[in-house]
């Protein structure tokens, strides 16, 4: 893309996706152990030639938006209308006021999109004013009338499927949306009928038959076989980790405040629960240890908080393309006493990592008041964590140097 002009993207995130099942509307819902938004945005938010990603969410999904899309750089969401297409024109208005040379629109749906197919769009859009991404018909096609009969067999070497995301010039299918509200017209499936409809010649480019949209309950289930065979690397980290016993009258253990007559000599809140987490999920990523990329000579982690610690040992998993299949967390210590706090914990854990409680483990042991916890000087704490990393990220497996 030329570097004076500007490629914006918009995320249509509004609908309810009922045909999905049950539970959150199917963009918040988790495959792979990522959001389908996340996935979805994610691939415009880290691409070179989009300037800014704009998504469009429905106007009670404020919470859900934000906890799908975390850690994601994008625009303030603007909440969409009734219909898609009126999504998608409020996130046209929405970028009105620093329009983009092009603009891409993509159904948060498509899960699967790559910055190639983006790359596609934008540079087609440059040159033609409007594209979208296609895919040939391998199936032969019937029309079917409402008695169910046959009525004829078109030409499949002339019928391709729509994706998206479809890219337009940016003043162009601004106005074309605002004449279709102007004339009452709400009705079209996509953004090309709506742009053939004014008047404009849409050209084509080579989509992805991974870019599916994600419909029904037998699309996550099959998505979710296939992503599971893909992790197949799997790895087992395990941490420690052990603070003193100061002044104070509350300590931090796995995310959670506990009365307590004595405090932690830490140069962060002295989580030891959370620490060891950090440390096995680091591990396992061979990615060094917690003190690597959080040191305590470094004045800005005085008293920080630990769960951001374990939001970003998260967020690498993330980056690589993985997911964390298991937390086990074990507090070495003669008091507190942890039992009536243990779910608390594990709830606690599932909220910082995004896991289910069911893939989190909180146990604790006394050492029989032998060494520093027996003689309650302190809190130890071991952890494991076990990852799946996609086999591309996997090292070299066979032998060679």
């Amino acid at each position: 893309m030329p570097s004076s002009k500007r490629a914006a993207a918009i995320i249509v995130a509004g609908g309810r996706g009922l045909r999905a099942g049950a539970g959150s509307p199917k963009q918040y819902r988790t495959l792979g152990g990522q959001s389908v938004l996340a996935r979805a945005m994610a691939p415009f938010c880290t691409h070179p030639g989009i300037s800014a990603v704009q998504p469009v969410r429905h106007a009670d999904d404020a919470t859900l938006f934000a906890e799908a899309t975390r850690g994601l750089t994008f625009r303030p969401a603007v909440s969409g209308g009734a219909t898609r297409q009126q999504s998608v024109r409020a996130g046209l208005e929405a970028l009105a006021a620093d329009a983009p040379d092009v603009v891409l629109i993509h159904d948060a749906a498509r899960a699967f999109i790559t910055q190639d197919v983006i790359s596609r769009a934008i540079d087609t859009a440059l040159t033609t004013g409007a594209a979208i991404p296609v895919i040939a018909v391998n199936d032969t096609v019937k029309r079917v009338g409402d008695t169910g009969l046959v009525e004829d067999t078109p030409n499949r070497a002339v019928l391709r499927i729509a994706q998206t995301p479809q890219a337009f010039a940016f003043d162009t299918i601004l106005e074309a949306h605002r004449r279709a509200a102007r004339e009452g017209r709400d009705d079209f499936t996509d953004d090309s009928a709506l742009a053939e409809w004014a008047g404009l010649t849409v050209a084509t480019f080579q989509g992805d038959a991974a870019n599916m949209k994600l419909t029904t309950p037998e699309d996550f289930s099959r998505e979710e076989i296939r992503l599971a065979a893909a992790l197949g690397d799997v790895r087992t980290g395990t941490g420690y980790d052990v603070h003193a016993f100061g002044d104070g009258d509350h300590l931090w253990l796995c995310g959670v405040k506990v009365p307590f007559h004595r405090g932690f000599l830490a140069h962060s809140d002295g989580d030891v629960g959370l620490h060891a987490l950090v440390d096995a999920i680091l591990g396992a990523l061979a990615d060094g240890d917690i003190g690597s990329h959080f040191p305590p000579s470094d004045p800005k982690w005085k008293g920080a908080a630990s769960d951001q610690f374990l939001i970003y040992a998260v967020d690498l998993v993330k980056q690589r393309g993985g997911r964390i299949a298991h937390l086990e967390v074990t507090l070495i210590c003669e008091a507190p006493k942890v039992g009536p706090l243990r779910e608390t914990m594990r709830t606690r854990i599932a909220e910082i990592t995004g896991l289910p409680v069911s893939r989190i483990a909180v146990k604790a042991t006394t050492s029989e008041r032998l060494g520093f916890t027996g003689r309650q000087e302190g809190i130890a704490a071991t952890a494991a964590a076990t990852i799946r990393l996609p086999w591309a990220d996997a090292d070299d497996l066979s032998g060679s140097n």
